[in-house]
C-alpha cells in the first residue's frame, strides 16, 4: 500500500480541526522539552519495538475524528488509533509513521443507567476507573485484564480483552450492546441498539470488537452490566507436579463448580513476581506450580459449600497445604502477585505468546511448551487464565544470541502455535494478532478465511489507511 507524506498544509488543516495544542510533532516536542513523552506514542508494551509517528493528534470527540479521517482518507495518510499503549501485540505501533490518533481526551463516563443495568462511556476511560464507578451503585463490569489500572476500554474493545474473571463472566465482547464508530472514510455510525436482543441485520458490533483498530475508531460504547457479587472466597493451591495443576482445572469444572477466577502460575512465575514486588515469598522446595482459585456470588454460605467441593476434587491430586485467604488484605496480596507476573517478565527482555486451547487440553499444551523450549535451549515463564485454557508463554532472552533471538525463535514459536491448533486452540486468546503475530496467522486460519477478512477490511477502508500493516 502506497501512502502519502504529511505536508505543512495538511498539518495546518489538522490544527484547524483539533486545535494547535492537540497537534504534536517531534519538532514541537523537542522545543518544549517533551520529547520523551512524544516518543511514548511510538511504542507500546510489545517487547522493545519503536516506530516514530510523524504527528500525534488528540481529538476531543467523534466529530473531530470524523474530520481527521475524511482528510486522511482523501490524502492517503496512514492513521494508527491509540489508547493507553498497554497492548502486547504491537497493535498501536505506527509502523507506517503518519498520524497517531490518541483517544486519551475521550475519557468520560457519560451515563450509568441503573434501571437497565447499562453504561455509556468513551474509549479513553481506564478499565479500573469504570469498574469502580459502576461498583459505587452496586453494579459490576467483569472484564479485568492485568493492566486494568492503566488500560483504556477502547483498547480492551480492540482486542476483546479478558482477564481472570473471563472464566465465569466472559470477555469484553460479551458486554457490548452498541458502539458509535467513525469509519476510515469519516462517516459516523451506531452499530446496533441498546438492547439485549438484536436480530436486525449483520452484527456489526461484534465485527468491530476484536478488529484491532483496523475497521473503525470507536468513540462511544454501551456496555451491559451485572449486579455486583457481594462475597468471594480465594484459595492458593500448591501442586507438586505442574501437569497435575493443569489437570485439576478441568476436574473442578466437571464437579459442577464455575470459579470466578482460576489462574495457573508455575513456580518460577510466582518467584519472579515476588522479587519484582519486593515481597518475601517462601515456596516449598517440592512445589512446582500453583492454582489461584476464586469463587464469588451473593450467598456466602453457598460459596463455602462450593469451596468444600473444590477441596474434595483437589484431594485426588498431590497438593501441599492449601491457603484460604481470610482477609481482604491477604486476597489483595495474592492477586497483586498474580497480576504482576507480566510486569516482572517485562523487566527482562522477553517475547510473550498468548496461547489458548480448550481447558482440558491445558496439560498437553504445557507439556509441549516445555519440551519445545528444552529442545531449542531457551527458558519460559508460564502463567495464565487456566480456567479458560489461556496460557501466557513468556520466552526469556537470557543468553540467547542475536541470531537465535531475532530469527531462530521463529521455528519453536511456530511449533508452539501448531501444537495449539492441533489441540483445538488458536494462537491468541486476548492479546490480538497486531504486528508481531501476523506472520503466524496462517497457522490458525485458512487462506479462505484470511481473504474474507481482507475483503471486509477493503469494504470499510478502501484506501487501507487505518492501522495498516496489522493482522495480515
Amino acid at each position: 500500500m502506497n501512502f502519502n507524506a504529511l505536508t505543512p498544509e495538511i498539518i495546518v488543516a489538522l490544527e484547524a480541526i483539533v486545535g494547535p495544542a492537540h497537534v504534536l510533532t517531534a519538532q514541537r516536542a523537542e522545543a518544549t522539552a517533551t520529547a520523551d513523552a512524544y516518543a511514548d506514542y511510538g511504542r507500546d508494551h510489545t517487547e522493545d519495538l519503536y516506530f516514530a509517528p510523524d504527528v500525534v493528534l488528540r481529538p476531543a470527540d467523534a466529530e473531530e475524528i470524523s474530520q481527521i479521517m475524511r482528510l486522511c482518507h482523501a490524502h492517503r495518510i496512514p492513521v494508527t488509533p491509540r489508547g493507553a499503549g498497554t497492548g502486547l501485540s504491537g497493535g498501536a505501533l505506527p509502523i507506517e509513521h503518519g498520524v497517531v490518533l490518541s483517544t486519551e481526551r475521550l475519557n468520560k463516563i457519560i451515563q450509568i443507567d441503573e434501571r437497565n443495568l447499562q453504561a455509556t462511556v468513551e474509549p479513553g476511560v481506564v478499565n479500573e476507573a469504570f469498574q469502580n464507578a459502576v461498583k459505587e451503585v452496586g453494579l459490576f463490569y467483569p472484564p479485568d485484564p492485568a493492566s486494568k489500572g492503566s488500560c483504556f476500554l477502547g483498547g480492551n474493545l480492540a482486542h476483546s480483552s479478558g482477564g481472570p474473571k473471563a472464566v465465569k463472566y466472559g470477555t469484553t465482547r460479551d458486554y457490548v450492546l452498541n458502539l458509535q464508530v467513525v469509519l476510515p472514510t469519516g462517516e459516523i455510525i451506531w452499530t446496533a441498539a441498546n438492547t439485549l436482543k438484536n436480530s436486525t441485520g449483520y452484527n456489526l458490533t461484534q465485527l468491530m470488537v476484536g478488529s484491532e483498530g483496523t475497521l473503525g475508531i470507536i468513540t462511544k460504547v454501551v456496555f451491559r452490566l451485572l449486579p455486583y457479587p457481594q462475597h468471594n472466597i480465594l484459595m492458593l493451591v500448591p501442586f507438586r507436579q505442574e501437569a497435575q495443576a493443569a489437570e485439576a482445572v478441568s476436574a473442578v469444572f466437571r464437579a459442577g463448580i464455575i470459579p470466578s477466577g482460576m489462574e495457573f502460575m508455575e513456580r518460577i512465575a510466582m518467584e519472579w513476581s515476588a522479587r519484582y514486588l519486593g515481597i518475601a515469598l517462601t515456596v516449598p522446595d517440592d512445589v512446582r506450580a500453583h492454582l489461584l482459585i476464586e469463587l464469588d456470588g451473593q450467598d456466602l454460605d453457598q460459596l463455602y459449600k462450593e469451596a468444600e467441593q473444590v477441596y474434595a476434587v483437589l484431594e485426588g491430586y498431590d497438593v501441599g497445604e492449601i491457603l484460604l485467604a481470610d482477609t481482604a488484605a491477604q486476597k489483595d496480596e495474592l492477586w497483586r502477585i498474580r497480576r504482576n507476573i507480566g510486569n516482572s517478565v517485562k523487566a527482562a527482555v522477553y517475547k510473550e505468546e498468548d496461547t489458548v486451547v480448550p481447558r482440558a487440553e491445558l496439560p498437553a499444551l504445557l507439556k509441549g511448551v516445555k519440551e519445545i523450549s528444552t529442545r531449542y535451549g531457551f527458558q519460559t515463564v508460564c502463567y495464565g487464565h487456566a480456567g479458560d485454557g489461556n496460557l501466557h508463554v513468556n520466552i526469556i532472552r537470557g543468553n540467547l544470541s542475536d541470531e537465535m533471538w531475532n530469527v531462530g525463535l521463529r521455528q519453536p514459536i511456530t511449533e508452539i502455535f501448531e501444537l495449539c491448533v492441533k489441540l483445538g486452540g488458536t494462537i491468541s486468546g486476548e492479546h490480538g494478532i497486531g504486528l508481531v503475530q501476523k506472520g503466524y496467522i496462517g497457522i490458525a486460519l485458512a487462506e479462505t478465511n484470511l481473504n474474507l477478512m481482507r475483503g471486509i477490511k477493503n469494504v470499510f477502508d478502501p484506501n487501507g489507511i487505518l492501522n495498516p500493516g496489522k493482522i495480515f
